[in-house]
């Protein structure tokens, strides 16, 4: 699963990726949009993102996102009521703007990842220049009533049905319409009132996630990252935690901010296990895989995921999953397989599905592992690379849905056959070397560039004390002229007197 460019002889081409939420954003929407452009952008496309500006700073620059350089054209934006990181752009002179970047860039492609604000303009803008226009949908009404104003809880269902009607009037704009799995087209298709919509895995670099190190229980340790937003039922894992036996020493690792963070840390308190628990905010990307490294487990109790990045980098990671059996999370995590489904709201459930890893001998650890590992070979950011590549060149959808879709995907696996247990193994040894490669190199990088630094810091002190001196000397012949002029004036004025 490398990151190497395949070879081509078709032309490079010119995207332009409409996002309402991008980084420094840390959600699967943000993420999965900069993963794409990355991998696009090092397969030699020239990739324009239009999003909201996350300061007060707007303006076209070329970032580094994933690796790779973009040009990003940031809108003004104004705080999200009610959420602690989002922004958004102001609608009403949107299109003026995306009318002129398009009309700037000259795009082959337009690829929207969201119809509410920054689609909803940009594909406009797009179909009135016969320009090609991708549509990929991450939203899903539960999460978006959350953080819109408060309305009563009787208004949630129609106000839910007019979010799917609005959001298929946006969507079907779009030559080809995606979703990151099956069961999130088939919602899509029944309550968006769309056809057609492919089945486009998120897709994942593994190597980036690789490690050498055996699943353990000892210590017993739970991690969650994501969001700590109410629809990821966090305070259901907390619970759940404190169910566990006490003499297991279940330690709980929460990575991630959000509007629930002070309300999950009064419940840990509450809940008597606020010892038990880290609340570590945001994490760096290199501290990002060490997190999946040290776990035992990944839990993921949302209720409204449409495919979950976390879980597929967990899954890379070779981690078991404890997951709600909701939406899309029964596509990743194999019941018994990979780890365990619990009824969403089930406490006592989930409690009893954590045990089973957190309780379970070395075998079967490495059973549990080995299986996510094989798993997540379905989800090959290269295959999610080429798909978008055909489909931006307006190649046939025929065939353009990542293997997760195939029928071999869904079926149970017990105990790994030897020659996919060999596989397995392979590929998880070249992806450690692709790691450590990277890893290697990010240091070289990092010492080139702590090198230069001090070189640059040398020569301006250097500089700074050229500038000095010669500043001293400028005011020492200034004072002298000045000293001269003065004797001068003083002699004529003696003279006057005279």
């Amino acid at each position: 699963m490398s990151k190497s460019a395949p070879e081509t002889e078709q032309r490079p081409l010119k995207i332009v990726i409409g996002c309402d939420t991008f980084p420094p954003d840390i959600n699967g929407a943000a993420r999965f949009a900069e993963r794409l452009a990355g991998g696009l952008a090092r397969h030699g496309h020239e990739i324009h993102i239009i999003t909201a500006a996350h300061t007060k700073k707007y303006g076209t620059s070329i970032e580094v996102h994933d690796g790779s350089k973009m040009i990003v054209h940031r809108i003004k934006s104004y705080p999200v009521l009610q959420h602690e990181t989002l922004r958004y752009v102001w609608p009403f002179t949107l299109k003026r703007k995306t009318d002129r970047i398009l009309d700037e860039v000259k795009p082959d492609a337009v690829h929207m990842q969201s119809h509410l604000v920054m689609g909803r303009y940009l594909s406009k803008s797009a179909k009135e220049r016969g320009i090609r226009l991708l549509a990929t949908n991450h939203i899903m009404p539960e999460n978006l009533i959350k953080y819109s104003v408060i309305i009563p809880s009787w208004l949630e269902k129609p106000i839910m049905k007019l979010a799917w009607k609005d959001a298929g009037r946006i969507l079907k704009r779009a030559d080809y319409i995606t979703t990151p799995t099956r069961r999130a087209a088939n919602l899509l298709e029944e309550a968006a009132g769309v056809t057609g919509v492919l089945a486009i895995s998120c897709g994942i670099d593994a190597s980036k996630f690789a490690n050498a190190t055996p699943t353990s229980n000892q210590p017993p340790r739970v991690l969650f990252l994501g969001r700590l937003d109410f629809e990821k039922h966090i305070h259901n894992l907390l619970k759940a935690v404190a169910k566990l036996p006490k003499q297991l020493g279940t330690q709980v690792e929460i990575v991630g901010n959000g509007g629930e963070r002070e309300n999950l840390k009064a419940l840990a308190a509450e809940l008597g296990i606020a010892d038990q628990v880290e609340f570590k905010g945001h994490i760096s990307e290199e501290e990002l895989p060490k997190a999946y490294e040290r776990a035992t487990v990944f839990a993921m109790p949302s209720i409204a995921e449409l495919q979950s990045i976390a879980t597929m980098e967990a899954m890379a990671s070779g981690r078991p999953v404890v997951a709600a059996d909701a939406m899309a999370l029964p596509h990743l995590v194999h019941d018994g397989d990979n780890g365990y489904l619990f009824q969403p709201d089930d406490v006592d459930e989930f409690a009893e599905k954590l045990k089973l890893v957190l309780t379970a001998d070395k075998d079967e650890l490495a059973r549990l592992s080995e299986n996510s590992l094989h798993l997540i070979q379905a989800h090959d950011i290269e295959r999610t690379l080429k798909i978008f590549e055909d489909l931006y060149r307006g190649e046939s959808a025929s065939g353009s849905e990542s293997d997760d879709n195939k029928p071999e995907y869904s079926q149970p696996i017990g105990l790994l056959a030897p020659a996919l247990h060999e596989r397995v193994e392979s590929l998880r040894a070249r992806a450690r070397e692709l790691r450590e490669r990277s890893v290697d190199l990010r240091e070289r990088i990092t010492d080139a560039t702590e090198e230069v630094r001090d070189k640059i810091e040398e020569r301006l002190e250097e500089v700074r004390e050229e500038v000095i001196d010669r500043a001293k000397a400028v005011d020492q012949k200034l004072r002298k002229s000045v000293k001269k002029v003065a004797d001068k004036a003083n002699e004529v004025l003696k003279g006057d007197d005279d």
